[in-house]
């Protein structure tokens, strides 16, 4: 099994260090951390890059790193720049479709990804910038293995 990720919004890094310790990600419910999160097997550096790049047009080397909030020896919690998802609330269907034929080009390690599942993550990540903007919260990260 590799690792998960369960991205999810909170007000302040404070917060996002309380995370739940004794449960595994998929004893998890939506609202633990206060607000419905995301569980993927996409790391947070290429969900960054994947916006930054197919949709603001940054460098790859200029993609801003992200900030480790809890080093854990079972878990790590990250913070995500805050450009990684305003982005996505004012962009339309063709810009999305545009940034996943884009990132749907680069090859990763499993390959270049079909450019349709890269559309609905996009998707996906669009419905979590919605929810981080109404709920006044930032984005962050948490790596379970």
């Amino acid at each position: 099994m590799g690792v998960t990720y369960k991205y999810f919004g909170a007000p302040d890094g404070a917060t996002a260090a309380r995370v739940p310790i004794s449960m595994r990600p998929e004893e998890l419910g939506g609202d633990e951390l206060g607000m419905n999160g995301m569980f993927t097997k996409i790391k947070p550096e290429t969900m960054a890059a994947m916006v930054l790049t197919g949709i603001e047009g940054v460098p790859l080397h200029k993609v801003p790193p992200l900030e480790l909030v809890v080093l854990h020896p079972d878990y790590a919690v990250v913070k995500l720049p805050m450009t990684v998802v305003n982005p996505l609330r004012g962009i339309g269907e063709e810009a999305v479709g545009a940034a996943a034929f884009i990132w749907s080009t680069v090859p990763d390690r499993g390959g270049p990804r079909d450019a349709f599942n890269v559309y609905q993550l996009l998707h996906e990540w669009q419905d979590f910038s919605h929810r981080l903007h109404e709920a006044g919260h930032q984005p962050y990260c948490l790596v379970w293995p």
